[in-house]
């Protein structure tokens, strides 16, 4: 199951533009991970987050 934020989220983009490595999307948006995403349960939440958080809840400066 695709999480239900893929369609919008700066991780999908990220990675569609090489920024970052294509594994983040593997585990997490397009698998079963996607419950354990920081920035989905943040989203869910109604919590600020920011674009270059990983789905790990680490920062990537640069993105």
């Amino acid at each position: 199951m695709t999480c239900k934020w893929y369609c919008c989220c700066p991780v999908r983009r990220f990675t569609e533009e090489g920024k970052i490595e294509r594994r983040w999307v593997e585990e997490y948006c397009l698998g079963d991970r996607w419950r354990e995403c920081v920035r989905y349960r943040m989203e869910e939440n109604g919590e600020y987050h920011p674009d270059n958080m990983l789905p790990d809840g680490s920062i990537r400066e640069g993105l």
